[in-house]
């Protein structure tokens, strides 16, 4: 039930025009952001639909009393029916499932006679075109990232077999991805720790998200920790650390030996990174409230630091789970003021002395916050860093930008099935852009063997950990 009421408070502040969407989900105090997340903009994407079914099935007439609560389907009502007719089913009890329940029958009989007025027959195609394009892209597959930190791809599988999943093995192309359905799941073709499910598979509620041994994180997210790829014993920078799953990813690639440095200038944000970090079994990282603008290089607690994450504010264009007004294009002004931004955090972060290896990403399709910026902070640091090409094997690359833009990669729901993201591999030194990369220098004095999986190769066989979920 908590999620309902969370989804009703988030929807009457939008109403009230107490914030955007994102932060008020942040500021709920709900411990799910992403489930929370998810729930809201979907409602909200399916209000006008909503709206006719409460009319046509007469229930603000029926239940006089929750009038304010079902108007418009953006209240607590609304979240229920969307929820029972288009969701995963009600996942709360007492008087509001009653409620649903009693007019179930009521609610989906409108429903097909919406369909049949609108001469369609898939519940999306009754959207307005924008939304519908939405809805297609939020088609993108469940994808989970296994925190081996805790746990390891082969306990995984074995544990959702016994839930009753049938396991495909690795997949060998996105054609597999786009057609998986019901309870099967593969492992991803690309990165080695990330399993793929179904689009709108739920597991907020699973063992193994609720105890933290997996990460609910789309496949584009999982990109610039798998490329940054700092050795053990590294000290990184996650400079924009929010919500904390890429430094999650960062921890479980050093296998928590070595120092992250982690910042977000957001008090509740840092709150919420700070309870993710705990729960997925990070250690060794300082995580901070404060601006990743006024750290200083020099500062003798960086001066090991070899690799740094920057994924900066953006314009959030590529997110596929985006609200009613989030899908008009930003004004030109604001995606200057944007690049603005970006181009500075960037190049602040290229002023650490020990910096070996940046990884620049957003959630942006707009080339403004992402080559464009890459292109001015290069010209303006001379031959200091070079691009290098990031996962060759992947698709879809850089727009033609600038000489070598192309070593960058982009990702897109049509093309990669994940969310618009881009992403720029840094390196110091070397002439040229678009060289081939480097594997990452060693930070620690000692290091360990460590096991260098290729792109898109088959993970080695693990040993069991001792930690399993049962």
């Amino acid at each position: 039930m908590a999620l309902y009421g969370a989804a009703a408070a988030v929807l009457a502040g939008l109403g009230r025009g107490q914030g955007g969407l994102k932060s008020l989900v942040y500021n709920s105090g709900f411990p799910h952001v992403q489930q929370l997340y998810a729930l809201v903009s979907e409602t909200l994407r399916y209000a006008p639909v909503l709206e006719k079914l409460l009319d046509g099935a007469a229930l603000l007439q029926a239940e006089k009393k929750l009038q304010p609560q079902l108007a418009k389907g953006r209240g607590k009502g609304g979240v229920l029916v969307y929820d029972l007719l288009f969701g995963k089913g009600l996942k709360c009890g007492g008087r509001w499932k009653a409620l649903a329940r009693r007019h179930r029958a009521r609610l989906e009989a409108e429903l097909a006679r919406l369909k049949v007025r609108h001469k369609v027959s898939r519940n999306e195609d009754l959207l307005a075109p924008a939304q519908a394009a939405s809805a297609a892209a939020s088609q993108v597959p469940r994808y989970v990232r296994v925190n081996t930190l805790k746990t390891c791809v082969d306990d995984v599988i074995d544990f959702f077999k016994r839930q009753g999943y049938t396991y495909l093995g690795k997949a060998a192309s996105v054609e597999e991805l786009k057609a998986l359905s019901g309870k099967k799941f593969l492992l991803d073709l690309h990165l080695p720790e990330l399993l793929v499910f179904p689009p709108q598979t739920d597991l907020h509620d699973n063992l193994l998200y609720t105890s933290g041994h997996i990460i609910l994180q789309d496949k584009a997210s999982c990109l610039p920790a798998f490329l940054l790829s700092p050795a053990p014993g590294s000290h990184v920078i996650d400079a924009c650390a929010a919500p904390g799953n890429k430094t999650s990813h960062v921890a479980a690639i050093l296998r928590n030996k070595g120092q992250i440095f982690a910042f977000d200038v957001d008090p509740k944000r840092v709150a919420t990174t700070n309870t993710l970090l705990a729960r997925a079994g990070v250690t060794g990282c300082r995580l901070a409230q404060q601006d990743f603008l006024t750290v200083d290089p020099q500062d003798p607690k960086y001066s090991r630091v070899t690799h740094i994450l920057l994924d900066p504010s953006c314009s959030g264009s590529g997110m596929v789970t985006r609200g009613p007004g989030q899908d008009v294009a930003p004004s030109a002004e604001r995606l200057q003021a944007l690049a603005g931004f970006q181009r500075r955090v960037l190049s602040h972060a290229l002023n650490f002395p020990a910096l070996q290896r940046l990884v620049y990403s957003t959630c942006s399709v707009h080339r403004e916050e992402n080559e464009d910026v890459v292109q001015a902070v290069l010209q303006e640091r001379g031959s200091d860093f070079r691009l290098v090409t990031a996962l060759p094997s992947w698709p879809c690359r850089g727009l033609a930008a600038f000489p070598g833009a192309e070593s960058c990669l982009r990702a897109d729901p049509a093309e990669t099935l994940t969310h618009g993201f881009f992403v720029a591999v840094l390196e110091r030194g070397g002439e040229g852009a678009g060289a081939p990369s480097s594997l990452p220098v060693a930070a620690e004095e000692n290091p360990q063997p460590r096991e260098q999986t290729e792109p898109g190769a088959a993970p080695k066989k693990r040993k069991r950990k001792k930690q399993r979920v049962k």
